[in-house]
């Protein structure tokens, strides 16, 4: 009650401070009404579907926009809001300015708070024509990122073996079969060798994979498809009647990879073989620092040799930062997902910026620690808010190179 309380009284003090800009810019009653009655319709929306948040459904499109149109109605307003808070703290100083030399400047206080509330609504209407756009096209905006690593103890045979990562396909948030089609071509265009999916293949359920087990079955590489579990496979969203019927969804969930031709490893390996030499592939169920810790790295390496090339797929980036980058078993390239980038940031060349940075040391994109790297990709589909702002979805392309 404590958190909901909190929430509400947050929530509400953004549109009270707001509220005053648009009062200061027009006193028609009904236009302020209306802005009350908006605002106050998308908080009951969100806390009524955030509250039965863990029932049957899960994270469904109803939750995800519910969400949605409170950041579309609360980003803006904090924009609006920190141009206000600025003049407020002039206004401040200037007042005392006054009052300690007899100066009277009301007048000059209130043209400038009007022509300040007018900048700072212009303001915010640059993030919320940009969530717009990530709520309609953006969340299908795919990106295909390319990386060459270059590694001394690569086989020969393997200079120049191309890997697809993808990431967080989360089904269940799926709206636009067109864009899906396309998203899957992109994915087949790169024409790799072998294709790895690192986890989060639905939200809740495993029916939601139902309508789109026909695409992702269209997906081709020489070398194969593997893949491994995110948190959300584990079915830990939604209540269920009975263990018994969480552990069948899980059992369904196991039993999409195979359907879509993908050999899910779960803490297993396997080797990649080309010209009579070979690579190590582990996939690690999900381990993550506040997530289900399911991955058992020790098991998942049995078979395999510590002089091996390694590469292992583990959804949670927060297991190598954590496990495997100082690990004595050397895991040369790690893929992972989960952080999705947050759906929410700026990316231009040379600078990239995403609140997720300060809850995930890695988040997107290839890190490089002990000669050990790790790609965190930025995820196939999305989840929570139903869009996409600066952050794409994306399809990583790979190539391995020996130095």
């Amino acid at each position: 009650m404590v958190r909901w309380l909190l929430f509400i009284v947050f929530i509400l003090l953004i549109d009270f401070y707001a509220y005053q800009s648009v009062k200061l810019l027009t006193k028609n009653r009904l236009i302020l009404v209306i802005y009350w009655l908006i605002s106050l319709a998308i908080l009951v929306n969100v806390i009524y579907h955030l509250s039965n948040f863990r029932g049957s459904h899960g994270f469904n499109h109803s939750l995800m926009l519910a969400i949605g149109l409170l950041i579309l109605s609360i980003i803006p307003k904090i924009t609006a809001i920190l141009v206000l808070f600025s003049e407020d703290i002039f206004r401040v100083f200037n007042t005392g300015f006054s009052y300690f030399f007899n100066s009277s400047t009301t007048t000059h206080f209130l043209e400038r708070r009007v022509f300040v509330s007018k900048v700072a609504l212009g303001l915010a209407a640059i993030p919320f024509a940009s969530i717009i756009y990530g709520m309609t096209k953006g969340k299908y905006n795919f990106k295909v990122i390319k990386h060459t690593l270059f590694f001394n103890d690569l086989p020969e045979a393997f200079d120049g073996f191309t890997i697809t990562h993808i990431s967080d396909i989360h089904s269940g948030s799926f709206d636009d079969a067109e864009k899906i089609n396309y998203g899957i071509d992109l994915i087949n265009e790169q024409k790799s060798d072998v294709i790895l999916f690192t986890g989060d293949i639905v939200n809740n359920t495993a029916d939601e994979m139902d309508s789109w087990i026909s695409y992702f079955k269209k997906l081709k590489a020489p070398f194969g498809k593997y893949s491994v579990l995110g948190n959300h496979d584990y079915g830990e969203y939604v209540r269920w009647n009975s263990s018994e019927e969480k552990d069948q969804n899980f059992k369904a969930i196991k039993a999409i990879h195979p359907k879509i031709g993908f050999n899910l490893l779960l803490n297993d390996s396997v080797y990649l073989e080309n010209n009579n030499q070979k690579i190590a592939l582990i996939g690690v169920e999900n381990w993550g620092t506040r997530f289900k810790k399911a991955g058992d790295l020790i098991k998942a390496s049995e078979k395999i040799n510590k002089e091996d090339f390694k590469i292992l797929m583990s959804h949670d980036p927060s297991h190598w930062n954590t496990e495997v980058k100082n690990h004595p078993n050397n895991y040369q390239l790690t893929l992972s997902g989960h952080t999705h980038g947050m759906q929410f940031g700026i990316e231009i060349p040379g600078f990239k910026w995403s609140p997720i940075q300060y809850i995930y040391k890695q988040w997107a994109g290839i890190y490089k620690e002990f000669n050990r790297y790790i790609n965190v990709n930025r995820g196939f589909g999305f989840l929570a808010f139903p869009g996409r702002v600066g952050i794409w979805p994306e399809i990583t392309g790979i190539t391995l190179k020996k130095k």
